[in-house]
């Protein structure tokens, strides 16, 4: 019984070793090794260490800084309300066209799609 115990968790341990080592030959051949190794020997090198090691990586990586993630981020919240406003002056633009276009019909000359003149619906009943 312990051997077959033993043997399971051999087959897990390869398993195991098997997808790190997968991944580590992903990692190298798309070039993030090379990559993360420059960044962290450029980090090594410095006389001064930045206060944030992690917004050295990030700026080193070609990621914005934290000040000009923020500073994204604001643009695009004040570019979203431009947008929905800008939406809503459109729509009340197609809105206020399309009662345009319907007072401008008179009832007389309204028919339904099979050529039948329509019923004005909307006309008071205590007249």
């Amino acid at each position: 019984m312990e051997f077959r115990v033993w043997k399971c968790e051999e087959a897990i341990m390869e398993e195991k070793d098997a997808k790190k080592e997968a991944f580590r030959k992903y990692l190298e051949s798309s070039g993030a090794v090379d990559a993360l190794t420059k960044v962290l020997v450029a980090l090594y090198e410095q006389n001064e260490k930045p206060s944030s090691a992690l917004e050295f990586i990030q700026q080193k990586l070609g990621g914005p800084t934290i000040y000009e993630y923020e500073k994204l981020q604001a643009e695009i919240s004040d570019l979203q309300t431009k947008y929905n406003e800008l939406q809503h002056e459109d729509a009340c633009k197609e809105l206020e066209e399309l009662k345009n276009m319907h007072s401008s019909v008179s009832p007389s000359t309204k028919e339904t799609n099979d050529g039948e003149p329509l019923k004005d619906e909307h006309v008071e009943k205590n007249s």
